[in-house]
């Protein structure tokens, strides 16, 4: 079976296509994704969001689709930079200058907690059918720790692991991750229907 995903970057695209490794699933990226035109991401949560670009790219699939929206939560920062983490540093932001902007925001700041949220939205044509989540817990370290991962996961410390995202191998990651744990539950609905 071969589930389609609409997403942009590349970095997520990767860790979904190993996460359904062995599964008898394979995530391929929508067909001519880049050439149709984005959706407006303007949801106030993770799952408007996701439920957004699932309906706006479902159309498009010969089959079942699915879109995600995550990011990082601060809790020192008020839930920033929240549904806007890809854009926290502005239109055109990229990594590096998101989590520098992360940085200067907590300089300071004693109490780092923070959490990744994933929520996949699984859609056939424009009608969503589930929404899945995931979150783990950390704290955000003063600078960044490793080269692996993307986006804020170099500054991403998870206790268990004793390391930041950046530094986990990909597999130790996913086993735990927000997108690992909402990607697990859409897996094992598709494998039960």
């Amino acid at each position: 079976m071969t589930v389609y995903c609409a997403t942009g970057n590349t970095g997520k695209l990767k860790e979904f296509q190993l996460a359904a490794m062995g599964t008898g699933i394979d995530v391929a990226l929508l067909p001519g994704f880049r050439e149709i035109p984005e959706c407006e991401e303007d949801g106030a949560t993770f799952a408007e969001n996701a439920a957004i670009k699932a309906r706006h790219y479902g159309p498009h699939a010969a089959g079942v689709l699915f879109a995600d929206d995550s990011g990082l939560v601060v809790d020192a920062l008020d839930g920033a930079p929240g549904v806007h983490s890809a854009r926290f540093a502005g239109p055109g932001a990229n990594d590096e200058r998101n989590s520098r902007l992360l940085l200067e925001k907590l300089r300071g700041v004693r109490h780092r907690t923070a959490r990744f949220v994933c929520v996949i939205a699984l859609a056939q044509g424009a009608k969503v059918r589930s929404l899945f989540e995931g979150s783990v817990e950390g704290v955000i370290l003063e600078e960044p720790s490793g080269a692996g991962g993307f986006g804020y996961d170099p500054l991403f410390y998870y206790p268990p692991l004793g390391c930041t995202f950046g530094e986990a191998a990909e597999e130790r990651k996913l086993a735990v991750s927000h997108r690992g744990q909402a990607f697990g539950k859409m897996l094992r609905s598709l494998q039960t229907q």
